[in-house]
């Protein structure tokens, strides 16, 4: 990799990261007032009805989940969006001509939902930390599955908007698919509640997978083999990366 790409990067990166740094009110502090919400409706006041949940108590049960739910839908929608404003706006046409490889722009798109998830799953483990104690099973596992998930999912925001002919067309996948898959993905319960049928029905959601893989990290206790979780995201991003390289090659959705 020569100096010109590193430079490149480098440039795409930071421009991403200030994109939603500059108006972190809108990006940073909303997931933090809706996750409080979380906490204090689902933990507080039904987890001290429901009570233990896989031999921790329910609030401590459901951080993991929620952490997880919050770098999810912010990872998908900041590249999204970034992406389908830089096509509307005719700015994708200035990388498309300048001289760096096609990964350098997937890297730099996918790098800046990366980093917002991060930064958004550190501030909902910091406010998490308001309300129980955190307990940590394997940082290790932890580090792996958020970058993995972050970085699964930034990729398909970036598919979304590459195919993406209006901003409602970006709006439509995290509300009709992401939302009901992360719900019904065992963030507020375990799997081990549900009648068998239902528990397999579950496990054709990926979203399944990533929470549990990221419970383990935090509690040591998971619905599916923590290391078949790590398995499948390795396997959806190689899929899913090859797929938006496939794409910006071809110049789908973004040459006219």
């Amino acid at each position: 990799m020569n100096n010109r790409t590193i430079i490149a990067l480098q440039t795409l990166l930071i421009k991403e990261c200030t994109r939603f740094l500059r108006i972190w009110i809108q990006t940073l502090v909303p997931p933090a007032i809706t996750m409080s919400l979380y906490f204090v409706i689902f933990g507080n006041l039904i987890g001290s009805r429901i009570g233990q949940m896989g031999g921790f108590s329910y609030m401590e049960f459901i951080v993991p989940g929620l952490i997880m739910m919050a770098v999810i839908t912010n990872s998908y929608s900041n590249v999204s969006s970034s992406f389908y404003s830089a096509k509307f706006q005719h700015n994708i046409e200035e990388l498309l001509v300048a001289p760096i490889p096609n990964w350098v722009i997937i890297a730099g798109f996918v790098g800046g939902g990366v980093a917002r998830a991060i930064l958004i799953g550190i501030i909902v483990t910091c406010v998490s930390m308001l309300f129980v104690d955190i307990t940590l099973h394997s940082i290790p596992i932890i580090i792996i599955t958020l970058l993995l998930t972050s970085t699964l999912f930034a990729t398909a925001g970036l598919i979304n908007a590459i195919f993406a002919k209006s901003f409602d067309d970006i709006s439509v996948v995290p509300t009709f698919v992401l939302t009901p898959l992360t719900y019904l993905g065992g963030v507020f319960y375990s799997l081990t509640l549900l009648p068998e049928f239902w528990q397999w029905v579950s496990k054709i959601n990926p979203i399944v997978y990533m929470v549990n893989g990221f419970r383990y990290g935090f509690l040591g206790v998971s619905d599916v083999d923590y290391l078949y979780s790590l398995g499948l995201l390795v396997v959806f991003n190689v899929i899913l990366l090859s797929f938006a390289y496939s794409l910006i090659n071809r110049g789908v959705g973004i040459r006219s």
